[in-house]
């Protein structure tokens, strides 16, 4: 059928006008090359398409019939192509958003909320997952911009940092008083409170338990172990126990006093967190819109 498009496209176009010049006008070729195309389909299907007159051509009943799923067809493709000029015009288009859940809430909405408001008519598409499903889904093209900590090998990414994040130790004042350890060693802490800590499929999970490796910190079975950063932070407000939590995301309950910061000996390294995405290939408008949008946002 590939072989054939240019062909039915002549026949749709003959067929519309009845008239082989009028057809050469409009697709820009001779009158010999239409009639050659013509007889080239017909010999193909085995079928006569048109009956040729002084007043023009006609179509058969066999040439009725196939200009009928012929015109469907490039219909469709009409409406396919206007689809996507309208969709340029008015800026039209998605975007597909990696990120966690906490990254999603604490970060990408700020960005969110005035990108929508300047650019209505992109669809905006989350998956909500971490920061190595988010790497693997931005290799194998299936979202088109990743909001992540910054990875170790960046070679095959652009990435744009948003600044960095601090991990800390909280806790709820009650239950600090309880622990009679708001100046205890990082060493009794471990071994003593009731420790809160994101799964170990997070990567923040895994940066921690890199820290605590690192400084011969061991936990004990007193562990509790949850799937995102909300819980963690609603859990030490209600004293359930210590929490690892970023920084940057609890300031108000540290400010309110809801929350307090656990003081560490060894404190832990700062993460840079940003937006990434592939340096290779080409881009939907839409994308680069996003990305001119937040680079924008950051530096203006």
């Amino acid at each position: 059928m590939d072989q054939h498009l240019s062909l039915y496209r002549i026949f749709y176009v003959v067929a519309n006008t009845g008239n082989i010049s009028q057809a050469a006008k409009q697709l820009y070729i001779s009158q010999p090359a239409i009639s050659k195309s013509i007889s080239r389909l017909e010999d193909s299907l085995d079928v006569k398409l048109f009956i040729r007159s002084s007043r023009g051509v006609f179509l058969t009943s066999e040439g009725k019939i196939l200009y009928q799923h012929i015109k469907k067809a490039f219909e469709s493709i009409d409406a396919g192509e206007n689809t996507i000029r309208r969709m340029n015009n008015l800026g039209v288009g998605r975007v597909q958003i990696g990120t966690s859940n906490t990254l999603c809430r604490f970060l990408l909405l700020p960005y969110l909320k005035p990108f929508i408001r300047e650019y209505p008519h992109i669809k905006i598409l989350i998956s909500s997952q971490g920061s190595n499903q988010t790497l693997a889904a931005l290799d194998q093209g299936n979202i088109d911009v990743g909001l992540i900590a910054r990875p170790v090998s960046v070679k095959s990414l652009d990435f744009f940092s948003l600044g960095n994040i601090s991990d800390i130790f909280v806790a709820s004042p009650d239950y600090m008083k309880h622990l009679h350890a708001v100046h205890t060693d990082d060493v009794r802490l471990f071994q003593e409170a009731t420790l809160m800590l994101l799964d170990k499929r997070n990567m923040t999970r895994q940066y921690i338990d890199d820290y605590l490796s690192l400084n011969h910190i061991e936990i004990t079975d007193n562990l509790i172990e949850v799937t995102s950063m909300d819980l963690l932070i609603e859990f030490a407000k209600i004293g359930l126990g210590v929490a690892c939590v970023i920084k940057e995301f609890v300031r108000e309950e540290l400010e309110n006093g809801s929350l307090v910061e656990i003081p560490l000996d060894i404190p832990i390294h700062q993460r840079e967190v940003g937006f990434a995405y592939l340096k290779k290939g080409r881009r939907e408008k839409a994308v680069e819109q996003f990305i001119h949008f937040y680079k924008e946002k950051r530096n203006g």
